[in-house]
């Protein structure tokens, strides 16, 4: 356990990055589902139309360090390889 003042102020701002992270990232999850879902059934306007809110939300994630900025391109590169492959 935390002893020093420092080592307290640490503990409790990881915790609360560590919070506001799960929030994103669920947040980005449930984006990403709704992705899939639309593709799943074959709708491919609806499946844009997630795609465009869902891309944002992942890059804003990567940005405040949620994902590493790679993670969140690899994430975002398969959804819109899905969602292209409708069009075909």
């Amino acid at each position: 356990m935390a002893t020093h003042r420092s080592a307290e102020k640490r503990v409790r701002q990881n915790e609360k990055r560590r919070l506001q992270n799960t929030a994103i990232k669920s947040g980005v999850k449930t984006k990403m589902k709704a992705v899939v879902g639309a593709v799943a059934t074959k709708n491919k306007q609806e499946a844009a139309k997630a795609l465009n809110s869902a891309i944002p939300s992942i890059a804003r994630a990567a940005a405040k360090g949620a994902f590493h900025k790679k993670t969140a391109s690899r994430r975002i590169s398969r959804l819109t390889r899905k969602v292209n492959a409708l069009q075909d």
